[in-house]
């Protein structure tokens, strides 16, 4: 494992169990989600005897996430960003630290309390049979929505799945879920290269699922269910900003500016190291 020049932000390192006790971790990136993200860990504790569970923080300042309520329901670490960069800077801060703790594989889902966490098990599974990219989805037979915001259902139904789908070779019909799975060997390809400053945003979400079928990784989707709040959705993203930056990632993906080999910035830090 070459972390020569990795790009991963600055962060505090908070063990809560000192040794790794699993073959996989979950990983969950949160800021600010209060009563949400300490609901979901409830329900999360019972699977912590099969799966190592990781907190990537962006800063929140909530105290949803104080250390003695962790322990009480079994996160193995939380991971502190001090670091620029929204929700790529967390996957990589997460991604870099299990891979360095020797994870083979690395699941993520959101720390809104909106997935089906009790289909993590799926995702072990899938990553035991040798799958190296599996996407959860609302929208393959067994999988099941609920209350989702018209306008969203639309945006994944018309334009980001068809076009992610187009690129990558591959059909998708959940690409904006953040429940997935990664194998080791995956991340740590060569040809993959997701420890760069180039994905800061929601851009390494569109560019994993794109990447893995292209480079002929084993890639699956499975059922999960998704549930939105009754009555105003909240979220940290505004409507108008945030679809423009979709559509944004969605052209720089069809024009390849993240693969590695289109990213003269990091290949120029690369080869002075």
């Amino acid at each position: 494992m070459n972390k020569e020049n990795w790009q991963v932000p600055d962060y505090v390192e908070n063990e809560l169990i000192d040794r790794s006790r699993n073959k996989y971790c979950v990983c969950i990136p949160v800021i600010n989600e209060g009563e949400k993200i300490q609901k979901q860990l409830k329900k999360m504790a019972a699977l912590s005897s099969n799966i190592d569970i990781i907190i990537l923080d962006g800063g929140s300042t909530d105290n949803s996430l104080n250390l003695q309520f962790l322990e009480e329901v079994g996160v193995k670490a939380l991971l502190v960003k001090k670091d620029t960069g929204k929700l790529s800077a967390q996957l990589r801060m997460g991604f870099a630290y299990a891979l360095e703790k020797g994870y083979e594989g690395i699941i993520t889902v959101d720390g809104n309390n909106k997935d089906s966490v009790e289909s993590i098990p799926s995702f072990i599974e899938k990553l035991d049979e040798g799958y190296d990219f599996v996407q959860g989805s609302r929208y393959v037979p067994g999988g099941s929505e609920i209350n989702t915001p018209l306008s969203r259902k639309l945006a994944i139904k018309l334009i980001h799945a068809p076009v992610i789908s187009l690129i990558a070779g591959f059909r998708y019909t959940d690409t904006t879920n953040g429940f997935r799975a990664h194998s080791r060997s995956f991340l740590l390809d060569p040809k993959v290269q997701p420890f760069r400053n180039i994905f800061s945003t929601y851009e390494l979400l569109a560019y994993l699922s794109v990447r893995s079928s292209r480079l002929r990784f084993r890639v699956i989707e499975i059922p999960v269910t998704r549930a939105y709040p009754k009555g105003k959705i909240p979220t940290k993203i505004s409507p108008l900003r945030g679809n423009m930056l979709l559509m944004k990632i969605l052209f720089n993906l069809a024009l390849k500016k993240y693969n590695p080999e289109s990213n003269v910035e990091y290949q120029k830090g690369a080869q002075s190291l």
